[in-house]
């Protein structure tokens, strides 16, 4: 699988070393058609390593409509420093060799913004 960063300005690694959270991890994945099955089931393998770690909240896949092979992972954790060492685990790093060859993932971290009257932060 390969790697692109979601923001030029700021990479994930550089994110993992802030101490803030509760935050969101946004996990863009673009795959070709014939191999979303594959990431399927490579997908799946890493969200159950990952939600055995501590400080994981929760976890959702989602899939572009009509028909579209991009995927988006949006998972909760308690804190920055609870996701980077799950990101860390061996097991994890195990499972990301098991995507398919087209598979391109920009994962980043986020955290609430508030919004008078519309959201709070």
């Amino acid at each position: 699988m390969q790697f692109a960063e979601m923001d030029q300005q700021v990479t994930l690694f550089e994110q993992m070393e802030d101490r803030g959270g509760p935050v969101v991890l946004i996990n863009r994945f673009n795959v070709r058609p014939d191999e979303t099955d594959q990431l399927l089931l490579a997908w799946a393998a890493d969200a159950a390593v990952l939600q055995r770690q501590p400080g994981h909240i929760s976890t959702q896949l989602h899939r572009g409509i009509g028909g579209i092979c991009v995927f988006l992972n949006y998972a909760a954790w308690e804190s920055t420093e609870h996701f980077k060492r799950a990101f860390n685990n061996p097991e994890l790093r195990d499972q990301l060799g098991h995507y398919p060859s087209s598979a391109v993932a920009s994962p980043h971290l986020f955290g609430k913004v508030a919004v008078a009257g519309i959201c709070v932060g």
